[in-house]
């Protein structure tokens, strides 16, 4: 894993390399159905939530859990981490790190591009992984993401939990008049959990992230909210994340 910064070479323009880490898979058990790509958090790797998914009583998913790139973050003073992009604070208040995001998301798409033509697609995370699932949901419903260059796969749920959505203070202005994108928005269903005591991103800015959603023609919006939960996860989240997935993708838990 590594990271290249900007290069200082006389006045050409700054590029950044992002190399993503090991991809961690988690084949279904019995009939597969639906592939999910699942994102972890800020240093976090795809191994620990990969560990968890194969624990869920969901046979028919295949579950891909990739590492985010290594790379300088604002919020830890320039320290490297593992990070899906750059990031001064976990909120949506912070600045948008759209050349991140963009690579993120594209990765994502990248791994659900080689999956069967009759396989449901998804995409959730925690924490940062779940501002990017957020990111990707906005890119595959405007059918590009903020660089210009096409969105390729078609989304049929998204999860993020104890995470917040980025772009929210440009997003309006994106969906405005934008037939195709509204009609995508109104049928994509995300389901958003947050701990009412993390102190890590602050449970408002998740009911934010939902009330935005909302506000510019999301309408398959479920927002879980857990009085004792904290920045991390318990089973009985993971217990309404496998029930929604199964309805929302149409699971039959055949094996």
């Amino acid at each position: 894993m590594s990271f290249s910064g900007p290069s200082t070479g006389s006045g050409r323009t700054a590029m950044t390399a992002f190399e993503f880490g090991r991809t961690y898979v988690v084949r279904p058990k019995g009939k597969h159905q639906a592939t999910v790509v699942w994102l972890h958090g800020l240093g976090d790797n795809g191994s620990s939530w990969s560990q968890l998914l194969e624990t869920l009583p969901l046979p028919n998913i295949k579950w891909i859990c990739p590492t985010a790139p290594t790379q300088p973050i604002s919020l830890f003073g320039g320290f490297p981490s593992t990070a899906w992009f750059d990031v001064g604070e976990l909120s949506e208040d912070g600045p948008d790190d759209f050349k991140g995001l963009d690579a993120s998301a594209a990765h994502v798409a990248n791994l659900l591009s080689t999956e069967p033509a009759d396989i449901k697609l998804g995409v959730g995370g925690f924490s940062m992984g779940a501002a990017t699932a957020l990111y990707s949901a906005i890119s595959y419903v405007q059918g590009k993401y903020e660089n210009g260059n096409p969105y390729p796969a078609n989304l049929s749920a998204v999860v993020g939990l104890s995470g917040w959505l980025p772009c929210s203070k440009v997003l309006p202005k994106r969906m405005e008049g934008a037939v195709e994108a509204a009609r995508r928005a109104e049928s994509l269903p995300i389901l958003l959990c947050h701990g009412k005591v993390d102190d890590v991103v602050l449970h408002k800015f998740g009911e934010k992230s939902s009330s935005a959603l909302n506000t510019v023609g999301f309408h398959d919006v479920t927002f879980k909210s857990y009085e004792r939960l904290g920045h991390f996860t318990v089973p009985e989240e993971m217990d309404v994340v496998c029930s929604w997935l199964s309805s929302k993708l149409g699971l039959d838990g055949s094996s």
